[in-house]
Protein backbone atom coordinates (compact mmCIF):
# COMPACT_ATOMS: atom_id res chain seq x y z
CA UNK A 1 0.00 0.00 0.00
CA UNK A 2 1.31 3.45 -0.89
CA UNK A 3 2.24 5.88 1.86
CA UNK A 4 0.75 9.35 2.09
CA UNK A 5 3.10 12.02 0.83
CA UNK A 6 4.49 14.59 3.22
CA UNK A 7 5.05 18.10 1.90
CA UNK A 8 7.29 20.51 3.73
CA UNK A 9 7.59 24.26 3.23
CA UNK A 10 10.86 26.09 2.70
CA UNK A 11 11.23 29.85 2.48
CA UNK A 12 14.34 31.52 1.11
CA UNK A 13 14.20 35.27 0.63
CA UNK A 14 10.99 35.93 -1.33
CA UNK A 15 10.63 32.34 -2.58
CA UNK A 16 8.18 30.04 -0.79
CA UNK A 17 8.43 26.41 -1.87
CA UNK A 18 6.55 23.20 -1.10
CA UNK A 19 8.75 20.14 -1.27
CA UNK A 20 8.08 16.41 -1.18
CA UNK A 21 11.39 14.57 -1.18
CA UNK A 22 13.19 12.15 1.10
CA UNK A 23 16.34 14.21 0.56
CA UNK A 24 14.85 17.47 1.78
CA UNK A 25 18.17 18.90 2.97
CA UNK A 26 19.77 18.31 -0.42
CA UNK A 27 16.86 20.05 -2.14
CA UNK A 28 16.93 23.11 0.11
CA UNK A 29 20.71 23.39 0.01
CA UNK A 30 20.55 23.44 -3.78
CA UNK A 31 17.95 26.21 -3.73
CA UNK A 32 20.22 28.36 -1.57
CA UNK A 33 23.29 27.53 -3.67
CA UNK A 34 21.66 28.22 -7.03
CA UNK A 35 20.08 31.42 -5.76
CA UNK A 36 23.48 32.70 -4.60
CA UNK A 37 25.07 31.80 -7.93
CA UNK A 38 22.30 33.55 -9.87
CA UNK A 39 22.48 36.67 -7.69
CA UNK A 40 26.25 36.83 -8.21
CA UNK A 41 25.69 36.67 -11.96
CA UNK A 42 22.99 39.37 -11.90
CA UNK A 43 25.39 41.69 -10.08
CA UNK A 44 27.56 41.49 -13.21
CA UNK A 45 24.63 41.57 -15.63
CA UNK A 46 21.81 43.75 -14.28
CA UNK A 47 19.91 43.62 -17.58
CA UNK A 48 19.36 39.89 -17.01
CA UNK A 49 16.95 40.79 -14.18
CA UNK A 50 15.15 43.69 -15.84
CA UNK A 51 14.79 42.70 -19.49
CA UNK A 52 11.34 41.68 -20.75
CA UNK A 53 12.90 40.28 -23.93
CA UNK A 54 15.52 37.58 -24.59
CA UNK A 55 19.09 38.78 -24.11
CA UNK A 56 22.58 37.42 -24.69
CA UNK A 57 24.52 36.06 -21.74
CA UNK A 58 27.87 37.26 -20.50
CA UNK A 59 30.87 34.96 -20.73
CA UNK A 60 30.98 32.22 -18.10
CA UNK A 61 27.30 32.51 -17.21
CA UNK A 62 26.18 29.85 -14.69
CA UNK A 63 24.09 26.84 -15.71
CA UNK A 64 20.89 28.18 -14.16
CA UNK A 65 21.20 31.42 -16.16
CA UNK A 66 21.81 29.40 -19.32
CA UNK A 67 18.65 27.37 -18.74
CA UNK A 68 16.64 30.54 -18.18
CA UNK A 69 18.08 32.36 -21.20
CA UNK A 70 17.53 29.36 -23.48
CA UNK A 71 13.87 29.11 -22.44
CA UNK A 72 13.35 32.85 -22.74
CA UNK A 73 14.71 32.86 -26.28
CA UNK A 74 12.39 30.04 -27.37
CA UNK A 75 9.35 31.86 -26.01
CA UNK A 76 10.30 35.49 -26.62
CA UNK A 77 10.21 36.75 -23.02
CA UNK A 78 12.75 38.00 -20.51
CA UNK A 79 14.94 35.41 -18.73
CA UNK A 80 13.49 36.07 -15.27
CA UNK A 81 10.19 34.64 -16.57
CA UNK A 82 11.88 31.25 -16.24
CA UNK A 83 13.49 31.62 -12.81
CA UNK A 84 10.95 29.78 -10.63
CA UNK A 85 10.75 26.78 -12.93
CA UNK A 86 14.51 26.60 -13.38
CA UNK A 87 15.07 26.68 -9.62
CA UNK A 88 12.40 24.04 -9.00
CA UNK A 89 14.01 21.64 -11.47
CA UNK A 90 17.55 22.23 -10.21
CA UNK A 91 16.39 21.60 -6.64
CA UNK A 92 14.46 18.45 -7.50
CA UNK A 93 17.37 17.07 -9.52
CA UNK A 94 19.64 17.59 -6.51
CA UNK A 95 17.30 15.53 -4.36
CA UNK A 96 17.21 12.74 -6.94
CA UNK A 97 20.99 12.80 -7.29
CA UNK A 98 21.25 12.46 -3.50
CA UNK A 99 19.32 9.18 -3.69
CA UNK A 100 15.64 10.10 -3.42
CA UNK A 101 13.21 7.93 -5.35
CA UNK A 102 10.83 10.84 -5.77
CA UNK A 103 11.05 14.63 -5.85
CA UNK A 104 8.23 17.13 -6.18
CA UNK A 105 9.14 20.81 -5.88
CA UNK A 106 6.54 23.57 -6.20
CA UNK A 107 7.87 27.10 -6.46
CA UNK A 108 5.11 29.71 -6.56
CA UNK A 109 2.84 27.70 -8.84
CA UNK A 110 5.65 26.21 -10.92
CA UNK A 111 6.15 22.50 -10.31
CA UNK A 112 8.78 19.95 -11.26
CA UNK A 113 7.84 16.33 -10.62
CA UNK A 114 9.66 13.01 -10.63
CA UNK A 115 7.09 10.69 -9.11
CA UNK A 116 7.40 7.17 -7.77
CA UNK A 117 3.61 6.84 -7.41
CA UNK A 118 0.58 8.54 -9.00
CA UNK A 119 0.16 12.23 -8.23
CA UNK A 120 -2.67 14.72 -8.76
CA UNK A 121 -1.95 18.38 -9.54
CA UNK A 122 -4.97 20.67 -9.06
CA UNK A 123 -5.58 23.71 -11.26
CA UNK A 124 -6.36 27.03 -9.59
CA UNK A 125 -7.87 29.72 -11.81
CA UNK A 126 -9.00 32.15 -9.11
CA UNK A 127 -12.48 33.13 -7.94
CA UNK A 128 -15.14 30.43 -8.34
CA UNK A 129 -14.61 28.87 -11.74
CA UNK A 130 -15.30 25.44 -13.25
CA UNK A 131 -11.57 25.11 -13.97
CA UNK A 132 -10.91 25.02 -10.22
CA UNK A 133 -12.49 21.57 -10.16
CA UNK A 134 -10.01 20.22 -12.69
CA UNK A 135 -6.70 18.51 -12.00
CA UNK A 136 -3.98 16.69 -13.89
CA UNK A 137 -3.40 13.10 -12.86
CA UNK A 138 0.10 11.77 -13.50
CA UNK A 139 1.51 8.25 -13.42
CA UNK A 140 5.18 7.67 -12.56
CA UNK A 141 5.92 6.89 -16.20
CA UNK A 142 4.62 10.37 -17.14
CA UNK A 143 7.47 11.94 -15.17
CA UNK A 144 9.85 13.70 -14.94
CA UNK A 145 7.66 16.56 -16.06
CA UNK A 146 7.03 20.18 -15.22
CA UNK A 147 3.71 22.00 -14.96
CA UNK A 148 4.11 25.77 -14.67
CA UNK A 149 1.41 28.40 -14.32
CA UNK A 150 0.97 32.12 -14.83
CA UNK A 151 -1.94 34.51 -14.42
CA UNK A 152 -2.78 38.09 -15.15
CA UNK A 153 -5.01 38.21 -12.07
CA UNK A 154 -3.26 36.17 -9.37
CA UNK A 155 0.19 36.06 -7.81
CA UNK A 156 3.09 38.49 -7.74
CA UNK A 157 4.72 37.70 -11.09
CA UNK A 158 4.53 40.33 -13.82
CA UNK A 159 2.01 39.57 -16.56
CA UNK A 160 1.06 41.70 -19.55
CA UNK A 161 -2.28 39.91 -20.05
CA UNK A 162 -5.55 39.30 -18.23
CA UNK A 163 -6.08 35.55 -18.34
CA UNK A 164 -7.20 33.71 -15.22
CA UNK A 165 -4.72 30.88 -15.73
CA UNK A 166 -2.18 29.69 -18.25
CA UNK A 167 -0.53 26.36 -17.47
CA UNK A 168 2.15 24.77 -19.63
CA UNK A 169 3.48 21.22 -19.55
CA UNK A 170 7.07 20.53 -20.63
CA UNK A 171 9.99 18.35 -19.59
CA UNK A 172 12.13 21.47 -19.11
CA UNK A 173 10.77 23.48 -16.17
CA UNK A 174 12.48 26.71 -17.27
CA UNK A 175 10.71 26.40 -20.62
CA UNK A 176 7.36 25.57 -19.03
CA UNK A 177 7.68 28.62 -16.77
CA UNK A 178 8.66 30.99 -19.58
CA UNK A 179 5.95 29.62 -21.88
CA UNK A 180 3.28 29.99 -19.18
CA UNK A 181 4.29 33.65 -18.85
CA UNK A 182 4.22 34.03 -22.61
CA UNK A 183 0.76 32.46 -22.82
CA UNK A 184 -0.64 34.69 -20.09
CA UNK A 185 0.83 37.77 -21.79
CA UNK A 186 -1.07 36.97 -24.99
CA UNK A 187 -4.57 36.81 -23.47
CA UNK A 188 -6.47 40.00 -22.80
CA UNK A 189 -9.88 38.78 -23.96
CA UNK A 190 -11.64 35.46 -24.57
CA UNK A 191 -11.09 35.94 -28.31
CA UNK A 192 -7.30 35.73 -27.71
CA UNK A 193 -7.39 32.19 -26.29
CA UNK A 194 -7.24 30.23 -29.55
CA UNK A 195 -4.38 32.20 -31.06
CA UNK A 196 -2.44 32.03 -27.78
CA UNK A 197 -2.87 28.26 -27.61
CA UNK A 198 -1.69 27.90 -31.21
CA UNK A 199 1.37 30.06 -30.65
CA UNK A 200 2.51 28.46 -27.38
CA UNK A 201 1.96 24.82 -28.35
CA UNK A 202 4.11 25.41 -31.46
CA UNK A 203 7.18 26.20 -29.31
CA UNK A 204 9.78 23.45 -29.50
CA UNK A 205 9.71 21.50 -26.23
CA UNK A 206 6.22 22.53 -25.11
CA UNK A 207 4.05 19.44 -24.74
CA UNK A 208 0.72 21.02 -23.89
CA UNK A 209 -1.03 24.15 -22.67
CA UNK A 210 -4.28 25.05 -20.94
CA UNK A 211 -5.63 28.60 -20.82
CA UNK A 212 -8.56 29.78 -18.71
CA UNK A 213 -10.20 33.14 -19.43
CA UNK A 214 -13.57 33.88 -17.80
CA UNK A 215 -15.77 30.88 -18.65
CA UNK A 216 -13.55 29.65 -21.50
CA UNK A 217 -11.14 26.74 -20.97
CA UNK A 218 -8.85 26.11 -23.95
CA UNK A 219 -6.60 23.08 -24.38
CA UNK A 220 -3.85 22.28 -26.87
CA UNK A 221 -1.13 19.68 -27.30
CA UNK A 222 -0.43 16.53 -25.31
CA UNK A 223 -1.65 17.19 -21.78
CA UNK A 224 -1.75 14.77 -18.84
CA UNK A 225 -5.14 13.23 -18.12
CA UNK A 226 -7.61 15.76 -16.72
CA UNK A 227 -9.96 14.68 -13.92
CA UNK A 228 -12.67 16.42 -11.91
CA UNK A 229 -12.10 16.91 -8.21
CA UNK A 230 -14.48 17.95 -5.44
Amino acid sequence: MSQQRTYRSFTHKEAVLRICCGQFDAVTAEIVRRRRILEDYIERHAEFRSSLEPIDLLAEAPEVAKRMARAARLVGVGPMAAVAGAMAQCAAEAGLEAGAAEAIVENGGDIYIKAAEPVIIALVAGAIRPANRLAFTLQPEDTPISICSSSGKMGHSKSLGQCDLAAVVATDAALADAAATGAANLVGHIDDVDSALERIVAIDGVEGVIIVKDDRVGLAGDLPKLVRIQ
